[in-house]
């Protein structure tokens, strides 16, 4: 990030309530030092304590602020009793990013016995999400101030094959972040969707193959936070993402067949389980294409 836009992040963020979840690595803990470094107080919430706690240190040692919250955001109950600690603590939240998600790789034909895959992802990326907005939303309008970041998929937009339940998670809470936004457009609650690109995270580790195919780092996906903060628009997407959803739009014919080549170039993570990951140029030449898509 260059330093107008550094400014401009601590013009936005400084002495601001930050809730960030997935705050324990990735995009979480790289956003959540980057926000507390420009002055929020940053909320970090997610499973496991210890891993708060060390992602709290790192942020204090250098001069932040942050709170620990560890939750299961699985879990409805344990999502309620958090927001409501949280809120009788600080009040309200300035920014809320609803970060931790749930990704699974597999084709719809290789998870017929597997319905609960579909229910486990959208019960965390959609229904837990959902939830904690709720519980923030109504102290959001009632100050007439705040913003919800979701943090949505490029596969949103390009229909990405091997991914029906992540993308079909993702893309219930865009709908549902279409919708909430008109709804508190007037209560000054801005809402914004960024359909992030592939991000070279833990979350993606277990697919082999994703360590030859073009990613964002961490610090370059908060970048893309980053700018949503400061500018609040109603979405963000990079060149690709775009193209893919007009290409949707007017041609879904089209946009059907290159999803289609996709699928059958990339091998399944069950199928190449023991073999080697590595691409043919027909691979390197086709995600050059595409960088950032799933495959």
């Amino acid at each position: 990030m260059n330093n107008k836009l550094q400014n401009q992040l601590i013009d936005t963020v400084k002495d601001k309530i930050v809730l960030i979840t997935g705050a324990s690595s990735g995009i979480g803990y790289t956003t959540a030092k980057r926000l507390a470094g420009a002055g929020a107080h940053v909320i970090l919430v997610a499973r496991t304590l210890e891993n708060l706690i060390e992602v709290q240190k790192e942020i204090e040692q250098a001069g932040g602020q942050a709170s620990v919250y560890p939750c299961d955001l699985n879990d409805m109950q344990s999502i309620d009793q958090v927001s409501q600690d949280i809120l009788s603590k600080f009040n309200h939240i300035d920014i809320l990013i609803n970060n931790a998600g749930r990704s699974i790789r597999r084709a719809v034909h290789e998870s017929i016995d597997r319905f609960h895959d579909f229910e486990r992802t959208i019960q965390l990326n959609y229904y837990g999400s959902v939830r904690l907005i709720l519980n923030v939303l109504p102290s959001m309008m009632a100050r007439r101030a705040g913003h919800i970041i979701n943090i949505s998929s490029i596969g949103v937009l390009a229909n990405a094959t091997r991914f029906s339940a992540y993308v079909a998670s993702k893309a219930a809470l865009d709908a549902f972040s279409r919708c909430l936004s008109a709804e508190v457009h007037a209560h000054k609650v801005k809402v914004t969707s960024i359909y992030m690109p592939l991000v070279r995270t833990p979350m993606i580790a277990p697919t082999k193959i994703y360590k030859y195919v073009p990613t964002l780092s961490p610090e370059q996906a908060s970048d893309l936070i980053a700018k949503a903060i400061i500018k609040r628009p109603k979405r963000i997407a990079t060149g690709l993402g775009r193209l893919a959803s007009i290409t949707y739009s007017i041609a879904p014919d089209i946009n059907n067949q290159l999803m289609s080549i996709g699928f059958n170039l990339f091998p399944s993570s069950s199928a190449s389980v023991g073999k080697p990951e590595k691409l043919n140029w027909v691979q390197k030449a086709y995600i050059r294409l595409f960088p950032g898509e799933h495959w």
